[in-house]
């Protein structure tokens, strides 16, 4: 093959590059992080959170935006960005799970005790993340309503388990039923796609968990632990954080 032959097969496919030329911006890195709790976010908001300019939040949105990875939402005057859908998320988090790990001295027990509510439990998008999230998903494998081959997919027993729950997985979506998605924390998958979805959903509406303060921490709440007990067999020390 020669030269020019090998710039042609360079610059053919998807361009790669540009989509990590976006993320390898530390403020625009920990946007997308702070997006992973699936809501929406205004410009100020995020600029606060990163600790930058308002003005210098803007430029980065706007080039996330352009790249695909937020989408704006307009509401009157007010302009709200978030991630563009569940596989950003799940890109965003699988990248997360291949940093190394930061972990600067906390400056407050509270700043500590945060870290570990991410850490236990947390969604990623619009899924069960951490140590819970990666936990209900051992144990749907242990049971069988997960298969593990070829990554992850839904037995007849899961799908009949699903319905005794009465959560029901929206049909004739593009997203993937089931897909595995590698938890940053644990370093592990957990179960992602319309599936893991639903499932959240379905803890938050049963009152199963509940948000830590406005972050994306989840605590797992007496009925949930008895609920993800006996329909799963999970520990209470385990879902309550001990």
């Amino acid at each position: 093959m020669d030269r020019m032959d090998t710039r042609r097969t360079r610059g053919a496919g998807p361009d790669l590059a540009a989509v990590a030329r976006l993320l390898a911006d530390g403020t625009r890195a920990a946007f997308c992080l702070a997006l992973l709790d699936g809501r929406a976010w205004t410009a100020t908001e995020l600029a606060r959170h990163a600790g930058v300019a308002p003005s210098t939040a803007t430029e980065h949105l706007h080039a996330l935006v352009r790249g695909h990875l937020l989408t704006e939402e307009r509401q009157g005057r007010h302009r709200y960005v978030r991630l563009a859908g569940p596989q950003v998320a799940e890109l965003v988090e699988s990248l997360a799970s291949l940093a190394p790990e930061h972990r600067p001295a906390p400056r407050s027990l509270s700043a500590d005790g945060r870290r570990r509510a991410l850490a236990h439990a947390r969604t990623c998008y619009d899924h069960l993340a951490g140590a819970v999230g990666v936990a209900v998903t051992d144990a749907m494998i242990g049971r069988g309503l997960l298969d593990p081959a070829h990554g992850l997919g839904l037995t007849g027993a899961g799908a009949a388990w699903l319905a005794d729950l009465g959560i029901g997985v929206p049909p004739g979506t593009r997203r993937p039923s089931v897909r595995p998605c590698l938890d940053w924390t644990e370093r592990r998958p957990h179960l992602a796609g319309a599936v893991g979805a639903a499932l959240c959903r379905h803890a938050f509406d049963a009152g199963w968990i509940t948000r830590v303060g406005s972050t994306r921490a989840v605590a797992v709440t007496p009925a949930g632990r008895q609920a993800l007990h006996r329909h799963l067999g999970l520990p209470g020390d385990l879902l309550a954080g001990r």
